[in-house]
């Protein structure tokens, strides 16, 4: 209705002048700009629309809307007077964006509760919290509901036991037998799409033994990342493109992984945004067994700005717990 009414108003820009700004449409008018809507509907509409008081009707004595000119101007008008549209337009741009941002945050929390109740299924967690949480994620609820069921359920998490973090994080080089180092595979970095991954399987292979840190990443591409993280495509199906496709994906699952923005910030300004964005995937891999994941990118932010941190050891771990053929990394 108020599109309608505006569609009335002959300029580009509404002045705040009270009474600046009436437009007098019939009613008949009106209803051919909504599509024929009955007019038992428009007036209800407009009825709503001068109750938020973003409308103002401005009668003439017998209630019908029409306009008296002087020469080539409007010396007098009856109708409605959207001027207070225009006094209100920062606060109604403000509240959109609160309303954006709620919404936002609402599909973040939606996301991380079936997220949580998927990891909680088959550990003991109580019936009832799974299936309130089953019967949330099919009705709409506010924030703060999702919000303390959320709580609830990330209270319900195993911790993880302290001797699974280096075994994720740790490379120790020496401990990788020499028919496992000799297969791994030397992929140039590119930002082409995974589905390219085929050729660049094909490219020189390399020792990794004796390599540092910031040598191993070198040889970090989005091919093996994509291949080797496989748990963000129940949320993005599609193939990354590129790397710039990779780092939005990860900026999107942060939140729904419990990652504060300061913390995946820091990250990428210490790791760089590839490397965290891989670093951040890989965590999502082992989601059931990492109760706290912003306590954990933390971490291996601290130990990168040690030098002493590789996410490509970290995917081949990874790679080596996806295939039973291969060996384990111990500590």
């Amino acid at each position: 209705m108020l599109k309608a009414l505006l569609s009335f108003w002959p300029e580009r820009e509404l002045p705040g002048a009270p009474g600046g700004a009436i437009v007098f449409p019939s009613n008949r008018a009106l209803s051919e700009r909504l599509s024929g809507m009955p007019e038992s509907t428009l007036r209800r509409h407009l009825a709503a629309l001068t109750a938020s008081g973003i409308v103002r009707r401005h009668d003439s004595a017998n209630g019908k809307r029409f306009a008296r000119r002087a020469g080539a101007e409007i010396g007098v008008a009856f109708g409605f007077d959207l001027s207070p549209l225009a006094r209100a337009a920062s606060a109604l741009a403000q509240a959109v964006t609160e309303a954006t941002l709620r919404r936002e945050r609402i599909a973040v929390l939606r996301a991380r509760l079936g997220m949580l109740r998927q990891r909680l299924l088959g550990t003991g967690a109580p019936e009832e919290l799974l299936e309130a949480a089953r019967l949330l994620l099919r009705r709409k609820c506010s924030e703060q509901v999702l919000t303390a069921i959320v709580s609830r359920l990330e209270a319900e998490l195993p911790a993880e036991t302290p001797a699974e973090i280096p075994a994720l994080t740790v490379s120790s080089p020496a401990q990788l037998s020499a028919s496992n180092s000799q297969n791994e595979r030397h992929i140039q970095e590119s930002d082409r799409s995974y589905s390219d991954s085929e050729s660049t399987q094909q490219a020189e292979a390399v020792r990794l033994d004796t390599a540092g840190p910031a040598e191993k990443d070198a040889q970090l591409s989005l091919p093996m990342v994509a291949e080797t993280c496989r748990e963000y495509r129940a949320f993005f199906p599609d193939a990354p493109k590129g790397w710039h496709e990779l780092v939005a994906i990860s900026q999107r699952l942060a939140p729904m992984m419990g990652v504060e923005p300061p913390v995946l910030h820091e990250a990428q300004r210490i790791m760089g945004p590839e490397r965290a964005a891989a670093t951040l995937l890989c965590l999502l891999e082992r989601h059931a067994h990492i109760r706290k994941p912003g306590a954990y990118l933390r971490r291996l932010t601290q130990m990168a700005r040690q030098d002493s941190f590789s996410v490509f050891s970290m995917l081949a771990t990874l790679s080596r717990r996806a295939d039973p053929g291969n060996c384990q990394l111990t500590i």
